[in-house]
């Protein structure tokens, strides 16, 4: 499902979002679309794209609640746009239940314009690590650092 203006498209997809609906998530995106998650998952087109999120917003992200912050759009020619927009996660429940802290995000899209209205072509999700300004691999997982103290 296109939208009409790449500021728009954020909005979209926190709807989407809210509703539940993996499939209008990935009514979002080309039919080849990339997107890449928090954790680096990788899925390569629509199809993918909407299963994913259809089961994430079933399960763990039943009761989760997405906000809006800042969005910036930066046009790439007439027909491409990077859009950046800051979100809050809220009420993502942990595998035994329980309801994990609030996380926020930097989403960033990138669209094209077709005949109906602007598509995304490409999803990066980013977590904000509050105090960190790097992750440090070591013998039990990522840790993040911030070397500027």
């Amino acid at each position: 499902m296109p939208v009409s203006d790449p500021k728009e498209f954020p909005a979209a997809f926190r709807d989407a979002w809210m509703a539940r609906d993996g499939d209008a998530i990935g009514a979002l995106f080309d039919e080849d679309a990339d997107f890449v998650n928090v954790v680096g998952i990788w899925w390569e087109d629509r199809p993918a794209i909407a299963r994913a999120h259809g089961y994430a917003l079933k399960s763990f992200f039943s009761e989760t609640r997405l906000t809006l912050g800042r969005v910036k759009v930066r046009q790439l020619g007439a027909d491409h746009a990077l859009v950046h927009a800051r979100l809050r996660l809220s009420g993502q429940r942990a595998p035994d239940g329980s309801v994990a802290e609030s996380r926020s995000t930097i989403l960033s899209f990138v669209l094209a314009r077709h005949d109906d209205g602007w598509l995304g072509v490409s999803a990066q999700n980013t977590d904000i690590v509050p105090g960190a300004e790097t992750l440090r691999a070591g013998p039990d997982g990522l840790t993040p650092e911030d070397y500027r103290r």
